[in-house]
């Protein structure tokens, strides 16, 4: 099965998909630096938690490949710790891009403690730490697909196929490719086990109608599109069988933030007996917090909610509030946490944490 593919990187050579400009057009845009990656981050030409963080480390290997060797490790380190401390302030709720950073630096201290290690070479290492993720987000994501479709088919075991909805977009798109979410949907259907996935348009940025819907439709996947405002009709009308959403940052106790109206969506799920679940890489996972009143939420631009493009959409002078995202709590999640390394409930994450 063929997937979209929105991170190119070859030889310290990065480019992205717009997706501002998706469905509309496909175009890659050059990522020369920090800097560049941050603007695209912010002005979501990249958006996901997963990708975000990949975008993110790998312009700095882009750097790093372009800089003469500083004359010692800790200049080194110190370039990569101010660098990283930037992209971490692009996207404040996603969490992936703070843990990350946090991994390098840890490899910069080890790399500095090292004695047998000059400075070329630690900068080689960080260099292929920083690379190394583009091809493990994909293997995490094929195995929470595979581990996804089996725990919902299974809890489903009187159904031949499967209805399946889903918010905002968790594909190829978001990560490095395959996706989370969505991932677990390709793996339903790669399987044959799926009826139907319904898509949010996901307002007011409509990354499900303008991204999630593109993806479905590229790959022949079998796909309803639905307003947010049709979500309790939609799981009344077409008897559906599991909610599927990702995340962008869960806390220790399970509480999930994730794009503004997936904590709607859990609680029609549960009135309407519906299992709801949340696929997402260990990544994603910020044991440091004990729940979801401590994870921030950014505050997005009022014009997202007022215009269409450059078209106002909404009276001039109206008041506008518009979090990018809203916090799920775990006794919501009913079907568990799907990860790479399986399928759990929500307050059983922390003994896996190292495993």
């Amino acid at each position: 099965m063929a997937t979209l593919q929105a991170i190119k990187y070859n030889d310290g050579q990065l480019e992205i998909l717009d997706q501002l400009l998706l469905p509309e057009s496909c175009i890659f845009i050059p990522i020369c630096n920090v800097e560049d990656a941050w603007a695209a981050i912010r002005e979501m030409k990249v958006r996901g938690a997963p990708a975000i963080a990949i975008v993110g480390c790998l312009s700095l290997a882009v750097e790093l490949r372009k800089l003469a060797a500083p004359e010692t490790k800790e200049e080194l380190c110190r370039f990569v710790k101010e660098k990283l401390d930037y992209l971490v302030t692009s996207r404040p709720t996603a969490v992936n891009t703070q843990l990350a950073a946090e991994a390098c630096v840890k490899l910069c201290a080890r790399l500095t403690d090292n004695t047998s290690v000059d400075t070329t070479a630690a900068k080689e290492d960080i260099i292929k730490h920083l690379e190394a993720m583009l091809a493990d987000d994909v293997a995490d994501n094929l195995a929470i697909g595979e581990h996804g479709a089996r725990d919902i088919t299974k809890k489903n075991a009187t159904k031949d196929k499967l209805r399946i909805l889903t918010h905002c977009n968790t594909g190829s798109l978001a990560t490095a490719g395959y996706g989370t979410a969505l991932g677990v949907i390709r793996s339903l259907h790669k399987a044959n086990k799926l009826d139907q996935v319904y898509c949010t348009e996901t307002r007011p940025y409509n990354q499900g109608s303008r991204l999630t819907a593109f993806e479905l439709v590229y790959e022949k996947i079998p796909a309803t599109l639905v307003c947010d405002s049709m979500a309790a009709a939609a799981m009344k009308q077409f008897k559906i069988d599991a909610v599927i959403v990702g995340a962008d940052r869960v806390a220790a106790n399970g509480d999930t933030a994730n794009k503004i109206g997936t904590y709607q969506l859990a609680v029609l799920a549960k009135s309407h007996d519906v299992l709801f679940y949340v696929a997402a890489p260990f990544s994603s996972i910020d044991f440091q917090i004990p729940n979801g009143q401590s994870i921030p939420i950014e505050e997005r631009p009022h014009s997202e909610m007022t215009h269409t493009g450059s078209i106002r959409t909404a009276a001039a002078g109206i008041n506008c509030w518009n979090p990018g995202f809203d916090v799920t709590p775990a006794e919501l999640i009913t079907g568990g946490i799907i990860t790479e390394k399986g399928v759990f409930k929500p307050d059983q994450l922390a003994p896996h944490q190292s495993n």
